[in-house]
């Protein structure tokens, strides 16, 4: 059976999506990330990304990590373009062609998207008034993510989803990086065609079981 070491209040949480919609049967081993916690070196701390026996299957001691047949993968995006591939149609390609497009905007999230997103989900996601330098990485970072952004919402004002014609793993990679700026209204408001797709991936089934399994995890 499929492994998935991580919580889901992690980058574990597009994997589980993905297994949601595959149908995919997995067991979750729950490691928190060592940031998380007073002491991860304590003796009745949690497992945790700084816990040998973690160490000893992910030397980068980061989560999430899968095992799958003997493989061990770590990186998340790594993880679902493997199962994806894995279990083909619909989330996953169905030639060659699929598979590059699937890559090209799963590497388009990661690159060009997620760092200045978790700047946002970071700062004005805390909830604190910001001010000066705090402020002003927030406005440079939202000022970085138009021109990508611009990307996605052409494309999906006229395709509908990224790949296919069809929800993909695609959509699942975009939609958990995109999240990370969705609570950032200056910004996302911007964009109508990628708010409506967040919010038809957002209540498909698997996410909010996905969801439903996060939010029950401790904060």
């Amino acid at each position: 059976m499929l492994t998935i070491h991580g919580v889901t209040r992690s980058r574990a949480s597009r994997i589980v999506w993905l297994c949601h919609e595959i149908g995919v049967p997995f067991r979750q081993v729950p490691v928190i990330q060592a940031y998380r916690l007073p002491d991860p070196f304590a003796a009745d701390a949690p497992l945790n990304t700084r816990s040998p026996a973690f160490l000893k299957l992910s030397p980068a001691g980061a989560v999430p990590v899968i095992e799958d047949d003997g493989l061990v993968l770590s990186e998340s995006m790594a993880c679902t373009l493997y199962l994806a591939r894995k279990y083909g149609p619909p989330f996953g390609p169905a030639n060659p062609a699929e598979d590059g497009l699937m890559m090209q905007w799963t590497f388009h999230a990661v690159a060009g998207i997620e760092t200045d997103a978790l700047t946002l989900l970071f700062l004005h996601g805390s909830g604190n008034t910001l001010s000066g330098s705090d402020a002003a990485a927030v406005a440079n970072a939202a000022e970085r993510l138009v021109r990508p952004l611009r990307v996605v919402e052409d494309h999906l004002a006229t395709h509908g989803h990224l790949v296919g014609g069809r929800f993909t793993v695609a959509d699942i990679n975009m939609a958990e990086v995109l999240r990370y700026a969705q609570g950032y209204h200056p910004l996302i408001e911007r964009f109508p065609a990628i708010l409506a797709w967040l919010a038809d991936c957002q209540s498909r089934p698997a996410f909010r079981k996905m969801w439903q399994a996060r939010l029950a995890e401790p904060e």
